[in-house]
């Protein structure tokens, strides 16, 4: 029996590499150039900065599990010293309020190294790359997956390894019942509105002024800093969510402008000329966010597997991806929480 598992993040790869230990008949697609999904780490020199998701916790199993087996290591998140606070009026005030980040872990490599480390476990031949799933039609026969390059994929069952919103806008023959569909679009996708600016310097000039490299502004544009150094060495990062909305910072050159005169207001002149700016903008990623998801989350979603969403064509169509994870949905360990559920379904149903 063949599994075709669509998506390429977290869930996805650590569903394949667990089909591959056990020796199953699967095949992998993502519709990204790289594997990874949400993860997503820009490298400088020695350097390794996260743009996605950047920290996991203590009391979070999996994810611990699966550093050490991969002989991955984690560090703690730099905490040490004062705050910078910016009111509405663009005061900067020092001192105010504690680091937030405290007591987080990061992973030495940035967490690339995770996603790259499952994927190198996966054989070329059952993974491919630049494989947009534009249709799933079910027949006697199975499940047959059409890619927007022409490519074609027959399997005996699939796993939707994606946000739900993303997983609607495949067409699916015969179509998903309305209750299930109309389910997928309401779940929003975490991290999907949201948008980071990250500073890279060649020395951490905050450290040496005793300060955390936390900050956070009532002006903005970005709304929470913090330090994002590798764990020894540099160079040396402070990247913080942006809290315009979506509409308003397509013009990334003004952003980038706005982000360095923001990083000098709250840590003064030395941060005037950064090596170098990154921005990603989840929102404007067509396998991350749709128009739905443009719209501000003010809270943790509760997330978990719906009923609605249980039995997809007879469990031959089951959902991953850490939306549907009931206990950590929305982290990094939610989405290894989905894979270990959907591989619990797959194995059930071939028993």
């Amino acid at each position: 029996m063949k599994t075709l598992i669509i998506g390429g993040g977290l869930s996805g790869l650590a569903l394949a590499e667990t089909l591959q230990s056990f020796n199953q008949n699967y095949e992998f697609v993502e519709a990204r150039s790289r594997f990874g999904g949400r993860i997503k780490t820009e490298h400088l020199d020695s350097g390794y900065f996260d743009m996605g998701p950047a920290w996991f916790w203590p009391g979070q199993p999996r994810m611990a599990a699966l550093i050490d087996r991969l002989g991955l290591e984690q560090f703690d998140q730099f905490a040490s010293g004062d705050l910078m606070y910016e009111n509405e009026r663009g005061q900067v005030q020092r001192g105010r309020g504690f680091s937030s980040m405290q007591g987080s872990w990061r992973l030495k490599g940035g967490l690339a190294a995770l996603t790259a480390a499952l994927a190198d476990r996966i054989p070329d031949a059952r993974k491919r790359l630049n494989s947009v799933v534009t249709a799933l039609e079910r027949t006697e026969m199975g499940i047959t997956a059409t890619c927007q390059n022409g490519e074609v994929v027959r399997a005996d069952r699939v796993v939707l390894a994606l946000p739900p919103r993303v997983a609607t806008q495949i067409r699916f023959t015969p179509p998903l019942p309305q209750p299930a569909v109309q389910t997928m679009q309401s779940i929003a996708t975490w991290m999907a509105g949201q948008a980071k600016a990250l500073a890279v310097y060649d020395t951490p000039f905050w450290r040496n002024a005793g300060l955390s490299g936390d900050a956070q502004s009532r002006i903005g544009p970005m709304v929470e800093i913090h330090d994002a150094s590798p764990a020894t060495g540099g160079p040396y990062a402070l990247f913080g969510f942006i809290g315009i909305p979506p509409g308003a910072r397509e013009d990334q050159e003004v952003l980038r402008d706005q982000v360095q005169a923001q990083l000098t207001r709250l840590f003064g002149p030395d941060a005037v000329t950064p090596r170098q700016i990154y921005i990603k903008d989840w929102a404007s990623d067509p396998h991350t966010s749709i128009e739905a998801d443009k719209a501000p989350l003010y809270a943790h979603p509760t997330y978990g597997l719906p009923q609605a969403l249980s039995t997809l064509w007879d469990g031959q169509l089951v959902l991953s991806g850490t939306e549907v994870a009931s206990e950590f949905g929305g982290y990094l360990e939610g989405a290894l929480e989905a894979a270990e559920s959907a591989l619990q379904m797959l194995m059930a149903e071939k028993r």
